[in-house]
C-alpha cells in the first residue's frame, strides 16, 4: 500500500480539475458564490469535477510512503468533458503511479467521475479511482467507488466581499476500498483491517485563492495548505500538507505535496 495511490491522488485530481469550476462560475447568476480557484481538500474527492474542456495536469508525492523510508510520487494527466451545469461534466484521469526517472514510469492506473452542479454552489459526484491499466492491480485496496457531495457555504459572513467567492467549503461523501481498507501493513500493526467508509473534507479561505484545509479520508486525518496563482493567465496550484495525523493508520506523519495546472480547450 502507498498512501499516494490510496488516498493522495484523489485529492490531487481535484486540485487540478478545480480549473473547469471557475469556468462554470462564469455562466451562474451573481447571487450565488463560488468557491475560489484553490483546492477544497488534500487527500479526499469534491464533487466539483473537470467539465466543459478543460484539460489539466502535474505532479506530486509523499515524504515518506507509509511504513518505508522511501518517497513516493505519481504524475497525472486528465481532462473533462460534458457539462456538469447544464447535464453531466466527465472527469476522465490516467495516472503514473510511480514516477521513476531511472527505470522508466511502468504503473498505469485510470479515474473516472461523473459530476452535476446543483445551482447553489453545490454539486454530487460518484467516482472510481484505482482502475488499473498497466501491470495489473496497484492498490491493496482495489477499484474505489464513492459518491460525494460539496457545497460551498452562502452566508454572508463567509462570503468574499471583494471577489464573491464562498471562503467556506465541505464536502461529505461514501466509498469503498482506499476508504475503507486498511493496508496489510496496518493490520499487521495491529490498526485493524477496516476503517470508517465515510469520508470528508473542509477548507477555509485565509486570503483570495489560499485554502487551510483539513479532511478525513476513512482511515486518517490531514491538514494543508493550497494555493493557486497566474503566470501570464495560466493558473498555477500548489498543495502542501501534513497526513496521517492520527495513529489509527499509518506509521507516522509525513508530508505531501502537489503542483499542477489546468486550461480550457
Amino acid at each position: 500500500m502507498r498512501l499516494l495511490i490510496r488516498h493522495f491522488i484523489p485529492a490531487f485530481i481535484g486540485l487540478l480539475a478545480l480549473q473547469s469550476s471557475n469556468a462554470l462560475a462564469v455562466g451562474i447568476t451573481n447571487s450565488v458564490n463560488m468557491p475560489n480557484g484553490a483546492s477544497k481538500s488534500l487527500t479526499t474527492p469534491t464533487a466539483w469535477g473537470a467539465s466543459n474542456n478543460v484539460v489539466f495536469f502535474g505532479g506530486g508525492g509523499t515524504i515518506p510512503s507509509p511504513y518505508s523510508t522511501k518517497n513516493d510520487g505519481a504524475a497525472v494527466l486528465g481532462c473533462g468533458l460534458g457539462d456538469s451545469k447544464k447535464n453531466i461534466g466527465v472527469q476522465l484521469v490516467l495516472i503514473s503511479n510511480d514516477v521513476d526517472l531511472k527505470s522508466g514510469w511502468k504503473e498505469y492506473s485510470g479515474a473516472v467521475q461523473l459530476s452535476r452542479q446543483l445551482g447553489n454552489a453545490n454539486a454530487i459526484a460518484v467516482g472510481v479511482d484505482n482502475v488499473p491499466l498497466i501491470n495489473g492491480q496497484m492498490d491493496d485496496s482495489g477499484k474505489s467507488y464513492y459518491v460525494v457531495y460539496s457545497q460551498g457555504v452562502q452566508a454572508g459572513s463567509f462570503v468574499n466581499e471583494t471577489t464573491g467567492n464562498s471562503k467556506l467549503t465541505y464536502s461529505i461523501g461514501v466509498g469503498t476500498g482506499q476508504f475503507s481498507d486498511k493496508s496489510p501493513a496496518d493490520i499487521g500493526s495491529g490498526k485493524g483491517a477496516h476503517g470508517t467508509y465515510v469520508f470528508g473534507n473542509i477548507a477555509y479561505e485565509l486570503v483570495p485563492d489560499l485554502n487551510v484545509i483539513c479532511d478525513w479520508n476513512g482511515v486518517n486525518l490531514n491538514a494543508g495548505l493550497s494555493h493557486t496563482f497566474y503566470v501570464a493567465h495560466l493558473p498555477i496550484s500548489v498543495l502542501v500538507g501534513a497526513a496521517d495525523l492520527t495513529d489509527y493508520s499509518g506509521d507516522g506523519v509525513r508530508c505531501i505535496f502537489a503542483v499542477g495546472t489546468g486550461f480550457a480547450l
